[in-house]
Formats: C-alpha cells, structure tokens, sequence
C-alpha cells in the first residue's frame, strides 16, 4: 500500500484543519518546501499538496509555494485546490505538477471535466470529498444532494480512473478512519469496470489504522496530521505497509 503524505498550504505555510474547518489551523511549518523535502528523503513516492487557499477560493493562489515544493524534490506530486479550467490545469502540468486533483469542478462542470480527461487522461485525478456520504464542495463549505458511492459510478463511467475518497468528518482528528464506510466502498468499487483506483483520506492516526487498511485492500492512503504530530513515523509506516 503506498502511503503519500499531505502537505496542506495556507498562506504560503504548511498547516492542518480539523475537520477542513478554515477556523481551526494548526500550522506546522513555514516552508512547505522543507517539509515535501523531508518526506522525500523519509522515502515518500509520493506527495499530496493542496492549495487551500484556492479551494476556498476557487482559484489557483498558493502558486509560489507550490512552486517551491516542486523544485525541492524530484517525487511526483498531485496537486488539488481552486483548480476550475483547462488554463489552469495546463499550466501547472506543465509547471511539473504530475497529477491534478479535481473536486468542485468534477461535481459542477461535468463538461470541464470530460475535456480534461480527454485531454490529459489518466493525469486528472478526481477528489471525493464526503460528510456523512454526501458529497461537499468548495472547500468543504457547501453540501450537494449527491451520494459518494453515486458521484463515484458516474466518474467511473465517464473515465475516471483515480479518485481520492474523503471523509471529512475525520479529517484532521485523528480519531481513525471509518473502516465499515471504506470496506464497504472498496467493495463497491472492485465491482466497477473500467477499473477505477480508490485513494483513502481521513483519520489515520496510527500505525494500526494504516495495516488495517492495507488489509482490507487499499492501494493507497493519503496521511496528513499524524506523521506531523509524530503519531506515524513515515519510515516505519513505509516499511510496515508498503
């Protein structure tokens, strides 16, 4: 299973909501740059950056730190947040960014999305951000009237091949995954075709969270607060789960 570290940009630092509430910040580091260098040298295949401030915004804003990050390691990085059209992902792909992570867009523009995947394929990843397995947009402050496991077999039958699934209620607590909603959707989706690759999000707390997901079959997992509170050493995860 491959573990990717977070790194969440807020005002140019590297922070961390609870729960994606833009009121409750921890901020964890001034350069978002040293930090995906660390965890590049922890041995991250991956990193997970997401502007913040262009999620709530709806436009690209962190764009400096980005790319500064990007000069700092030679990983691939997916990057998601304030991405609403094809300029915007162009540019950061051709910045170096591999991966770009539609969320919003996905839910409201289902023609930008078809473009993009027409256009850049499997380098468009989608972000299925859930509360209580609704589905949330703009930055996590509106609720849609669309079902996860729905919004998921639609992306999947309109091509998308990678989602990043979000339980925002544990988002930043801390407090473990919801495994019953993740088996069950993991279920779900091994029944898809094509085949889609389900990215977990939210609540990894420990090393044991992180087998347990392995286990029920996870391919990858995105971990963000625990390995800058120490509760997971990226290292040891690696070498536990990977």
């Amino acid at each position: 299973m491959e573990i990717i570290p977070a790194i969440d940009i807020r005002g140019g630092r590297c922070v961390r909501l609870l729960q994606g509430d833009y009121a409750r910040e921890t901020v964890f580091a001034d350069d978002p740059a040293a930090v995906a260098s660390r965890w590049q040298g922890a041995g991250a295949r991956r990193l997970h950056v997401v502007d913040l401030d262009g999620a709530r915004e709806g436009r690209p804003v962190n764009q400096e730190a980005i790319q500064r990050v990007l000069a700092a390691v030679s990983i691939p990085v997916q990057l998601g947040g304030g991405i609403r059209d094809i300029a915007t992902i162009q540019r950061y792909l051709e910045a170096g960014i591999d991966r770009l992570i539609l969320s919003t867009a996905a839910v409201k523009d289902e023609a930008l999305l078809r473009e993009a995947l027409s256009r850049f394929g499997e380098r468009i990843v989608v972000g299925v951000d859930a509360r209580d397995g609704i589905v949330v947009t703009e930055g996590w402050r509106e609720t849609s009237d669309v079902a996860a496991a729905d919004l998921i077999r639609q992306l999947a039958s309109l091509g998308v091949t990678c989602i990043i699934y979000t339980d925002t209620l544990r988002d930043g607590t801390l407090s473990g995954p919801n495994f019953p909603a993740i088996e069950e959707l993991l279920s779900s989706v091994s029944r898809l075709e094509p085949r889609v690759s389900i990215i977990c999000s939210g609540g990894v707390s420990s090393l044991d969270d992180l087998r347990r997901l392995a286990a029920l079959g996870a391919e990858s997992v995105i971990v963000g607060k625990a390995l800058y509170t120490g509760d997971i050493d990226l290292a040891e995860a690696i070498a536990t789960v990977a």
